[in-house]
Parts: C-alpha cells; structure tokens; sequence
C-alpha cells in the first residue's frame, strides 16, 4: 500500500489534571489503495516507550471536532488516539441527507468497511510510539458498527468499545473471527437498534465464544453521548449526560483491563 503522509503545525494543549499529558496532534493523509483518506492523530508528550493506542471511528459525518476533541481527550490520559476516515479526505458530510447516504455505501458494502477501518488501524500501529499489542478501537453510531466490523475482520486488538453504534451485520458467522474483547454500550430505549437487533448480537457473541459484555442504559436512545442532537428523546436521538459520563467511565474500566491502567502513568 502506498503510503503519504502530510503533517500540520501541531498544537500543544497544557493539561491541568493529575495524570494528564501535554499532547500533540497533527493531521494525517494515508491510504486504502487508489483512496486518499485524512485522519487526525493525537499524542502525548513527555512520556517515554510504547504507548496503547486508540482508534476512534466517528459517526456518519465523520472526521469532525467533536472527535478529534475525543482524540484530545485520550491523548491527555497517556493513549496515543487516532481518528480514522472511513469515507476520504475532504468528504465531510453537512446535513443527515449527505451523512445517510455516505454511510449506506459502506453499511451495504461490509467488505469496503471493513478495508478502510483496516487502514485507519494499520496507519495507527505504524506510528513509532505505539505499542502495537496494546491497541483498541471505539466507535460511535455509524463507527460502533465499523469497529464491531474490524473486530468481525478478526483485526488483532485488544478491544472494541461500540457506543450506541449498530449491532447487525451480514455474517454473524464471522464472529468467530474475533480476537479482541468485546464490549457494547447501548441506549436501552434506541428505537434505531431494536431488542431483535440485541437479542441478535447477543447470540452471536456467544456462538462465536467472543469474551464481550453489554451495558444497556436506561431512558436513553440512539446518540446519547452527542450533545448536538439535543435533548428530545421523541425524535430517537438524543444527548443524555448521564449515559454519556457513564459509557466513558465503563470505557477507561474496559481500557484498565486490557491496558493495565497505562493512561495513570505520566
């Protein structure tokens, strides 16, 4: 695969908290074959040797601020964070129209998903400060379905961390495949991820002796860790701060038991 890389001025961000990095970031252009994708890395500083490393798949209008923020946020705890784009550069969907139909492409094509989140992984285990036995993905809607995906791939992770993302596929069958630990964060009222679609994962998880687990938050539904989609929870989508604190705090207890609790070390 050719590879380009192109880097912008980095930014460093001073973090007051205890256990926190000074941390770097920078926008990276690689490839999947003929497509030429950009991906934005965060990395702390001041800490030396190998570091685990998170890939981040944004939802359905990909690499934006709200996810590089999340990069920032993983970088500052020791991680070194890697939002990867699954759609090509320059391709940043505005409205849920443009989003839906970007997104349908890759849903319907498992195959192509799976090759470009394989690329964003590939691009992440190349970077000289990361360990590439200690690396896990997260994704959130659109992304929890391409990391459930690359774990289906059979990618070799550590883990997946799937918020309120979609739990269906076309080959439960391939959960055989799957190396990594698994584990689900979903809305319990999502009417856009339905009980069928759980009791679904659910077995295949088990059929495939995957090591995974499922949390189910009460009163939220699809997009509750997204402020952006407002607090009106008739329309199927909506931000729900409780679930949002506690899906990340189930995510830093997933990464201390897959890591060991390397984002406390300075």
């Amino acid at each position: 695969m050719y590879r380009a890389l192109f880097i912008v001025p980095i930014l460093i961000f001073a973090v007051p908290t205890a256990f926190a990095a000074e941390i770097q970031t920078q926008a990276i252009d690689y490839r999947d074959k003929d497509a030429v994708l950009e991906g934005y890395l965060a990395t702390p500083k001041g800490i030396e040797g190998k570091r685990p490393g998170v890939l981040i798949v944004p939802d359905w209008y990909g690499v934006k601020d709200p996810y590089k923020e999340i990069a920032n946020r993983l970088a500052e705890m020791g991680y070194v964070a890697f939002a990867a784009d699954i759609y090509g550069k320059g391709i940043r969907p505005a409205d849920n129209q443009t989003a839906a139909a970007q997104a349908t492409k890759y849903r319907s094509n498992r195959a192509l998903l799976r090759e470009r989140v394989n690329a964003g992984l590939d691009e992440l285990k190349k970077q000289p400060n990361v360990d590439p036995k200690r690396i896990a993905a997260i994704g959130y809607c659109f992304g929890g379905t391409t990391v459930l995906e690359l774990a289906r791939s059979g990618a070799e992770i550590a883990g997946v961390v799937s918020f309120h993302g979609g739990l269906d596929t076309p080959t439960p069958g391939d959960a055989k495949n799957i190396k990594a630990k698994v584990l689900a964060l979903h809305g319990a009222d999502d009417p856009n991820v339905t009980p069928q679609h759980v009791a679904a994962f659910q077995e295949e998880m088990r059929q495939g002796g995957v090591d995974w687990y499922f949390v189910a938050y009460g009163d939220a539904v699809h997009s509750f860790t997204q402020p952006k989609a407002g607090t009106d929870k008739s329309k199927g989508n909506a931000y729900n701060e409780k679930a949002d604190k506690r899906s990340w705090e189930a995510m830093k207890s997933f990464f201390r038991e897959i890591f060991g609790g390397a984002e406390e070390k300075k």
